[in-house]
């Protein structure tokens, strides 16, 4: 299975049905609810597609370079960028698109709790502590575990820091609207998950055997690549949930000077 194949089937063809069903559930007056609303949704998308490239590059240029896993040259068009083939970048773009207009769908299917917004500094506190935790844990693989916790250091490293800053802010705001949160986060995952084992299996990329752990799902599946997506999925759901949803607005008066100046 070339990168494109892989990339129109599971990424292009789920992301337009979940535009068509956005477009069907606003036509039947299922709305984004007003408490959701402080920021337009779509264009709060496209911020996370720019962030998920400027973030995600070095590193996975990096994971390529040393070998932590590599992809078939002769199932990818021949552009690369850095160490990375043309098909991983447009891939950070479609997971984006795809899990953000997901996220959007469950939004407008799940109705959200008729109970006003509770502030939970401890939630936002220990949440965010342990979040970090991982990531300082992730730098300890690195820098004292056999080569096999590579992959997994360096995504630990990488992935539960913005996590960290995400639920410092608002662990509690994501709490709040978990229904719609948790619905896109899990299948999300799953998922991608699912896909990437198929690609796996092709031979689209392959894992290093000696750079990961060796634990996987099914015999297919690293354990790395379940986190990995479980991670960066995490990173777009709590993310956009954070940044149109009016809690956070009036929890950070920098949002609300830079939400007037959009309108």
């Amino acid at each position: 299975m070339s990168y494109f194949g892989f990339l129109l089937y599971f990424v292009g063809l789920p992301f337009l049905l979940l535009l068509f069903l956005n477009a069907a559930l606003r036509s039947r007056g299922k709305c984004i609810p007003i408490a959701l609303r402080a920021w337009p949704s779509l264009p709060v998308v496209g911020i996370h597609v720019v962030l998920a490239l400027v973030y995600t590059t070095p590193w996975d240029n990096y994971l390529v370079a040393a070998r932590v896993w590599w992809y078939d040259p002769t199932l990818v068009v021949g552009i690369t960028l850095g160490y990375v083939p043309l098909e991983e970048y447009l891939f950070f773009i479609g997971q984006t698109l795809l899990v953000g207009t997901g996220l959007i769908a469950s939004i407008r299917l799940l109705p959200t709790t008729a109970l006003p917004f509770q502030s939970r500094p401890q939630l936002r506190l220990w949440s965010a502590a342990l979040s970090l935790a991982l990531s300082l844990l992730g730098l300890l693989l690195l820098a004292s575990a056999p080569a096999t916790a590579s992959y997994l250091g360096l995504e630990l490293a990488w992935g539960a820091f913005p996590i960290a800053l995400q639920l410092a802010f608002g662990a509690d705001i994501i709490w709040h609207f978990r229904r719609p949160v948790f619905w896109t986060l899990i299948p999300a995952t799953l998922f991608l998950s699912g896909a990437d084992a198929l690609a796996i299996m092709a031979g689209t990329w392959t894992i290093s055997p000696v750079k990961s752990s060796g634990v996987t799902f099914g015999g297919v599946l690293p354990l790395e690549e379940f986190l990995f997506f479980l991670l960066t999925s995490a990173m777009v759901v709590f993310g956009i949930t954070l940044m149109i949803a009016r809690p956070s607005h009036q929890r950070a008066t920098w949002i609300n000077v830079g939400a007037k100046e959009a309108q």
